[in-house]
């Protein structure tokens, strides 16, 4: 009996493991077009979890505090969310470019959407 349960710990643990979220993107770079300095302006990313177990976005890094991103719920198996990222062009000028890395628990641990934007000064 003994070695029975030991037996069914070592498969069901070896299951578990085997299962892996994996992260999916709709577009992993988006370029929004050319923008006057001021607004703040934001785009959805689609996030599709191709995996066999939920996906979860922890948290995430970005290099300033004018781009913030609301993390999804947990994703389940073969569903969709979005990641929304805003970004606040005031004080930024001319070509942007601003990578979000994703805390995960997929397989590499860390996941990256980025956007592009070209910021025109509010004097110009």
């Amino acid at each position: 009996m003994r070695y029975l349960a030991i037996a069914f710990l070592i498969l069901n643990s070896a299951f578990c493991i085997g299962q892996k979220a994996e992260f999916s993107v709709d577009k992993g770079v988006f370029s929004f077009p050319k923008t006057k300095e001021g607004p703040v302006i934001s785009h959805d990313y689609v996030i599709t979890n191709t995996g066999d177990a939920p996906l979860i976005i922890s948290d995430y890094k970005v290099s300033c505090p004018c781009t913030k991103a609301t993390l999804p719920e947990p994703i389940p198996p073969g569903k969709s969310a979005i990641l929304h990222v805003t970004f606040e062009t005031k004080g930024k000028y001319y070509e942007q470019d601003r990578s979000i890395i994703l805390s995960t628990n997929t397989k590499k641990g860390t996941e990256k959407v980025r956007f592009k934007v070209f910021v025109i000064p509010e004097d110009e």
